[in-house]
């Protein structure tokens, strides 16, 4: 019966569609296999200890000057030791394979993604393509992307579920991730750390397109709609919640630089001067 009700249920992390999440998901069934090894045999153990020294079995021998087994001490300690070395050396691996920053195996070349967090919405910049995008974030195929993160306000967490990996964005830096959906379609995208009252709608769709139909979309969507300039990103980074998804062409060159510099209208904070040897980014912005 309690099968019916979660017929309809989304699977999230357990239905991955890219090769990080895949092997997250593996890790995770690794993980609980390992620990069951241990906790189901423990369980049994106890019923049947129980069982077995009840007051009615007059099989069982009554000991009460026994306080030591070299095999009992063997076990006890052994299979801890096997339990952490087990979880330890998936953890070492995974750690090292799903390097957030490690670009993934792939025959397409990669595509580069900014992402900005705001009040309370997600703004992404594809430098390439020279478009921006709130709320809505469109991707190729079967092909890598790289993700460029940074915050205009507070600490958040990016999330996809089922692409893997969640990472944190900050002010005045930048993370980077690698992910690859594997196949099209459309999957949920969130926050994953409360950041306040806008918190609830600050989740976004992925659309997973065809190489070629991402290529078309890219291509139209630069040749439509306002340009995303010093003073679009003013506007934008006003806090508002449950923005609906829009697009913007003609992205100003740099912009990113400067929102993870906090040198564009609306920035929090002003860091400290960059060396004299070289422009600051976002001086195209006249911070």
């Amino acid at each position: 019966m309690l099968l019916v009700p979660l017929a309809g249920c989304n699977r999230g992390i357990l239905d991955p569609v890219g090769p990080v999440a895949a092997a997250e998901k593996q890790i995770l069934i690794n993980s609980t296999a390992i620990m069951l090894a241990i906790i189901i045999p423990t369980m049994i153990a106890t019923v049947a200890i129980a069982f077995w020294f009840r007051r009615g079995n007059t099989k069982a021998t009554y000991r009460p000057d026994w306080e030591y087994s070299g095999a009992i001490e063997l076990v006890i300690w052994a299979v801890p030791v096997l339990t952490i070395m087990l979880l330890g050396g998936i953890t070492w691996i995974g750690s090292h394979d799903l390097d957030p920053s490690k670009p993934l195996d792939s025959p397409n070349k990669p595509i580069t993604v900014q992402v900005v967090s705001l009040d309370w919405k997600w703004l992404f910049i594809y430098p390439d393509q020279h478009v921006a995008t709130v709320n809505q974030l469109v991707i190729p195929a079967g092909t890598p992307v790289n993700f460029q993160l940074t915050s205009a306000t507070v600490w958040n967490t990016f999330f996809v579920p089922q692409m893997g990996s969640m990472i944190y964005t900050m002010p005045n830096m930048t993370t980077r991730l690698n992910l690859m959906a594997d196949k099209p379609g459309v999957f949920e995208g969130r926050s994953a750390q409360f950041s306040g009252d806008g918190f609830p709608g600050m989740e976004f769709k992925v659309h997973s397109l065809p190489p070629q139909q991402f290529a078309a979309w890219a291509q139209s969507t630069s040749g439509s709609g306002p340009a995303l300039d010093a003073r679009t990103y003013a506007q934008l980074s006003q806090p508002t919640s449950y923005v609906k998804p829009m697009t913007f062409s003609n992205v100003a060159p740099g912009l990113f630089d400067a929102i993870a510099m906090q040198r564009v209208p609306g920035a929090a904070k002003t860091p400290a001067q960059p060396p004299h040897n070289r422009p600051a980014p976002g001086a195209e912005f006249g911070q």
